[in-house]
């Protein structure tokens, strides 16, 4: 089993409670199929942590345990250093807030947020409190006699989360919450809850599939790839440094050229020339890719940018695609290759489609994986 070392765990708000661990955990479902296995996590007090990765990696599976709606086949889950796995659901200090957000259509706002303040038999003084404390949290105080059905899909999920902090968690799970938002409704509640979380101090752990929720938002990624973790840290580390070609490929974009002969001289054969590289991993063997961000690649205007380059490659602008503030260029080099370039716009040079170019990228760049 591979081992996978975890980054330091990042400085967040002080808190007395919601420090979350995993150890060994293994899901293994009747039909044999293994959902997750080898997991060992530590996810401190009021920390916010994402389980970023494609649908199937097992990410729901382990948000499901954590909630007690499915019990490990084998390992255990601590919370504050004592372990949860024979403690039902309702009994948890974690709440959940759902992908569809599971509001009851005949109860108003404030019913639907008090709603497991009323099953676990709380004053009802202390609910209204507990209810108007929740509403101002989220904005949501004015909408408290409306019905979900007289509200947007970003004002709904603010009285799921309502209903969720009501509760008072230690830990709050987050399942794919905003992914039936809009993309401006998404990237404006993506910076709402991360200052609420902050606010709080609450450990929320959060499930995505999509990168730029998960790097926006974080204090640290786990990256999940078949039921196993593949990296954990800091958004931008993982970015600057992928441990291996699926996390690179998974978070952010890259150009990846094959290698076809050894490293010698601080240069590696590949299908585009010898390219000088950061460094050769121990561990890489058989088939390997060099792997360069699109940022990282430029466009030689001169015969000095040529000179001043560690590495070099011709090919021909395919397509030129306006994003506003950033170009983007696909370039087919003369081996078949398809190259991203991306920069801010102001920086780029004129360039058309089926325009000869010289792209550039430094060796420091460059990063050999296994494929």
């Amino acid at each position: 089993m591979t081992t996978v070392s975890q980054a330091p765990i990042a400085e967040s708000v002080p808190t007395t409670r919601g420090a979350v661990a995993l150890r060994a955990i293994r899901k293994v479902y009747a039909n044999g199929h293994v959902a997750v296995t080898g997991i060992d996590l530590d996810v401190a007090a009021g920390e916010f942590v994402s389980l970023l990765g494609p649908s199937g990696c097992g990410k729901t599976t382990l948000l499901r345990m954590l909630a007690g709606f499915g019990r490990p086949t084998a390992g255990d889950i601590l919370l504050d250093g004592a372990s949860i796995v024979d403690v039902p659901p309702e009994r948890r200090p974690v709440n959940t807030v759902f992908q569809s957000y599971a509001l009851f259509p005949h109860m108003t706002v404030a019913q639907n947020v008090g709603f497991g303040l009323r099953q676990r038999k709380v004053a009802k003084k202390e609910i209204g409190q507990r209810v108007a404390d929740a509403l101002d949290l989220v904005q949501m105080t004015r909408f408290a006699d409306r019905k979900p059905a007289m509200l947007s899909g970003g004002q709904q999920q603010r009285v799921a989360l309502a209903r969720a902090l009501a509760n008072r968690p230690d830990v709050l799970l987050l399942d794919e919450p905003m992914s039936a938002l809009d993309r401006k409704l998404r990237e404006e509640m993506q910076i709402e809850l991360k200052l609420l979380q902050k606010e709080l101090g609450t450990t929320f752990i959060f499930v995505t599939h999509d990168q730029e929720e998960a790097l926006s938002m974080s204090d640290r990624i786990v990256v999940m790839s078949e039921g196993r973790i593949a990296q954990v840290g800091i958004g931008k580390d993982i970015y600057a440094a992928p441990t291996n070609r699926f996390v690179a490929d998974f978070i952010g974009k890259q150009t990846f050229f094959d290698v076809t002969g050894d490293y010698e001289d601080g240069r590696i054969a590949t299908t585009d020339g010898r390219f000088a590289v950061a460094e050769i991993p121990a561990d890489a063997t058989g088939g390997l890719v060099v792997a360069v961000r699109p940022e990282a690649i430029w466009f030689a205007e001169n015969d000095s940018d040529v000179d001043a380059a560690d590495n070099i490659v011709s090919g021909t602008a395919a397509g030129v695609s306006f994003l506003g503030d950033l170009t983007q260029v696909v370039v087919t080099t003369d081996a078949g290759t398809e190259v991203l370039v991306r920069g801010a716009t102001r920086n780029f040079p004129p360039l058309h489609e089926g325009q000869r170019v010289r792209c550039t990228f430094a060796a420091s760049d460059a990063r050999v994986y296994a494929k």
